[in-house]
């Protein structure tokens, strides 16, 4: 099942029949640790809507109201290797190779609500920098008894060339406005996601692709549980979190992102986030 925040309310989707939920407060209805019981039970008393087909796709809201976006690094080889080279000159590219190794993941916060956007939005690039990518990532949603109950798809926008200049620098590298985005769904499955599941990313530029790439979830190192375990160790989420899970897709070190250019992140069984380069007024 998909649930969609919408400007009409929340719009589940099961089984490409589309319902509109009694229920208006989001926070409240996906902090739930028996989630995909709780809708389905919903959905008895419900009835399909086809014209909801419509508000998902025009009025599709980011899925995030009073959540903090947090995120993994390093946890796939490629973007170990990534971060490697990008810190060497700085001295920094041992760090990353033994976070990879080491018990304790790499673990940092993203994004408030109001710096995520959804998709359709555009996310940002900061002025200060010249090397810009987007990095997709699966998404996880853990209630606040840090139980996983949903996935969504999620660009951690990232400059490279302030991350790599100094490790101390990744705050903001990282976090700025809109650079995160999440959605387009939240993705609440009876069972945790197939680990099979392939990550797609697709950047279009003047009409044409400039980057694209595949990978599959399984190649994640450090499991789901395991994440999601250290970032509720010593902190507390009242309404629950939303956690990236770090990238395997890395474009080649001379590809950066340019004002105007769309990123597709296509998840099987998520749907895909659209959102198009921008960067703030002068």
């Amino acid at each position: 099942m998909k649930l969609y925040p919408t400007t009409q309310g929340i719009v589940i989707e099961s089984d490409d029949t589309y319902y509109l939920s009694a229920q208006t407060d989001w926070d409240a209805y996906i902090n739930r640790d028996d989630l995909f019981d709780a809708i389905s039970e919903e959905l008895k008393s419900l009835s399909a809507d086809p014209s909801l087909a419509e508000s998902i796709k025009t009025d599709v809201l980011p899925p995030i109201r009073q959540q903090e976006v947090w995120a993994s690094g390093v946890t796939y080889m490629k973007s170990r290797e990534a971060r490697m080279e990008e810190s060497k000159d700085a001295g920094g590219g041992d760090f990353y190779a033994r976070v990879y190794d080491a018990d304790r993941p790499e673990l940092f916060f993203k994004a408030t609500a109001a710096r995520t956007v959804g998709t359709g939005a555009d996310v940002l690039i900061r002025r200060d920098s010249k090397w810009n990518v987007p990095e997709p990532e699966l998404t996880l949603f853990a209630t606040s008894n840090g139980k996983i109950v949903g996935y969504t798809c999620g660009n951690d926008m990232s400059s490279r060339d302030i991350e790599g200049e100094n490790p101390l620098y990744l705050p903001q590298a990282k976090s700025y406005d809109g650079a995160a985005a999440i959605g387009p769904c939240l993705y609440v499955p009876a069972q945790p996601i197939d680990p099979d599941a392939q990550i797609h990313i697709e950047i279009i530029r003047d009409g044409a692709a400039v980057f694209e790439g595949s990978i599959s979830i399984n190649r994640m190192k450090r499991t789901h549980t395991e994440l999601i375990g250290y970032l509720f160790r010593e902190t507390s989420f009242p309404h629950g979190v939303f956690l990236m899970t770090g990238t395997g897709l890395v474009p080649p070190n001379e590809f950066t992102l340019s004002v105007g250019d769309e990123v597709r992140i296509t998840i099987q069984h998520i749907g895909t986030l659209i959102n198009t380069v921008a960067q703030k007024a002068l």
